[in-house]
């Protein structure tokens, strides 16, 4: 049998980037390119999990090794995960990486199957048959819970419902959170609590150039909120959220900042020991709090209707209800101490509290991965995937990345190098002969069989295609990037028109 090398190499004589021999299961298997490799032995490796961390494995994958086929599977007809669902709407230079996505996706080793929900559809064990190697990145789409009274009263919010809601994340569709209060308060202080806030003042002239929902930016233009309250339970020298983030509520138009003078005491002096980039974005923090602005600062926060602050030392230790407990109107804080210092510093009670009036709570605390099948391993308390470097305990052939090995941390370029940790551990195996991938194995043809019984019919990369030309259409007619389609059923018409 010629090798695989050289089956590629003759048929890219007959393609040009993806052609019609290379498209998937919804164009023909049978007398397809795609067919033809599945006959060889090609080391095969499926993906469930279409955004970043699925991605950037796929890419060392197939850039490291010039014979293996890579399939792609993901729950929604569309792919990119957290980059379409998760990235601030205002924040478009953050998802140019569709772009190399994209070019992934396009390439001749690699086929994209959306619509296709693992662990119900087909079974990881399933999928094990048919691959050489499996790789779960399919992220963290569950919420942390904060464990206090009043948490699920009308008007409290998880930010990844919350900031679903504005990206046009299908499950979140039917949210509606209610505006109509004049104080909002976000507990947690990374960059997901920052977007939030962001977007909750933004003015509107910047919301509409962006590729925010209709229903949200409809929403946001009747909000009455005037002041946001970024809250943590640790100090200033411990917030999580990054320089940029934090330059960006510094600046953001119409709005000024208000803290709390005594939450920065001791705080100059501990900077000198400090590494820099903590050191830059505490430096832009206690000048924002402390020092006086100049006349131009001063003229603009004077015009400023609308106002954000950090709270720090705090913990929620209730949800306050109105006298009918129909909805939230405000949250009780717990006033903490901090012991140690730096990153390893612990809130610790100090038994006093405080309340403070609002309408609107979101919870910025976290994500949280949830178990996809019985099959496979999972750590309930960590939430994670037990692993060793992208290999998944006492589970040979099956393999992990993103948040699902990590826990929910980190920016993309995190997710990045995690990933092509976990594709360099998986191609290791394969060179050891740790991962036999010897045996012929029928990858997707298999896969596709077991789904056509089950009366689920993927959307392919191309099918995508059409959804994205659509939406950016939409876009273009109301001055935006792209319009985007809302719910499953609008997304699989398109794609199967």
């Amino acid at each position: 049998m010629r090798s695989c090398r050289r089956l590629l190499s003759e048929l890219k004589l007959w393609t040009s980037g993806k052609s019609k021999w290379t498209r998937g299961l919804n164009e023909g298997l049978v007398g397809s390119g795609k067919a033809f490799l599945s006959t060889s032995s090609c080391p095969k490796v499926c993906i469930v999990g279409s955004g970043p961390a699925g991605f950037y494995t796929a890419q060392h994958l197939i850039k490291a090794r010039q014979d293996v086929e890579v399939d792609i599977y993901e729950r929604l007809p569309v792919p990119f995960g957290l980059v379409r669902f998760g990235v601030a709407p205002d924040h478009p230079e953050v998802k140019n990486v569709i772009n190399t996505f994209t070019q992934t996706a396009k390439h001749s080793r690699c086929s994209f199957y959306g619509n296709v929900n693992v662990g119900k559809d087909v079974t990881v064990d399933e999928l094990q048959g048919a691959y050489h190697a499996v790789v779960l990145s399919y992220g963290a789409e569950g919420n942390r819970r904060m464990g206090v009274p009043g948490e699920d009263l009308p008007g409290v919010y998880s930010a990844k419902d919350f900031v679903g809601w504005y990206n046009g994340l299908p499950s979140c569709r039917e949210l509606k959170p209610d505006l109509s209060c004049e104080t909002a308060v976000i507990l947690g202080q990374g960059n997901v609590a920052l977007d939030v806030a962001r977007i909750l003042l933004s003015p509107l002239d910047i919301l509409k150039k962006t590729d925010i929902t209709q229903p949200a930016l409809e929403a946001l233009a009747e909000s009455r909120v005037q002041k946001v309250l970024i809250v943590g339970r640790r100090g200033p020298m411990q917030v999580a959220c990054t320089i940029k983030e934090l330059r960006e509520m510094v600046n953001l138009p119409g709005t000024r900042p208000e803290m709390v003078t005594a939450d920065f005491e001791g705080v100059s002096e501990a900077l000198k020991d400090v590494p820099r980039p903590r050191k830059r974005l505490t430096e832009l923090l206690l000048k924002t709090a402390l020092d006086a602005p100049g006349d131009k600062e001063l003229e603009r926060r004077r015009n400023a209707a609308k106002v954000w602050g950090f709270r720090f030392y705090r913990s929620p230790t209730e949800i306050l209800a109105d006298p009918g407990r129909s909805r939230t109107a405000g949250i009780r804080l717990a006033v903490n101490r901090l012991e140690g210092s730096g990153d390893a510093a612990r809130a610790v009670l100090t038994g006093e509290v405080e309340d403070v009036s609002c309408g609107l709570v979101i919870s910025s605390i976290g994500y949280k991965s949830l178990p996809i099948d019985p099959a496979v391993p999972f750590d309930s308390h960590r939430a994670v995937v037990p692993n060793s470097v992208g290999r998944v305990h006492q589970a040979p052939g099956l393999y992990c990345s993103g948040w699902l090995k990590t826990g929910p941390t980190g920016v993309i370029a995190t997710t990045m190098n995690n990933s092509f940790d976990t594709a360099r551990s998986l191609l290791e195996d394969m060179d050891s002969g740790a991962l036999d991938v010897s045996p012929a194995k029928p990858g997707s043809q298999e896969v596709s069989s077991l789904l056509e019984k089950r009366g689920v019919r993927p959307v392919t990369f191309s099918d995508w295609e059409k959804i994205d030309s659509l939406e950016t259409r939409r876009g273009d007619a109301c001055g935006k990037p792209r319009e985007k389609l809302l719910s499953v059923e609008e997304m699989l018409k398109v794609a199967r028109a």
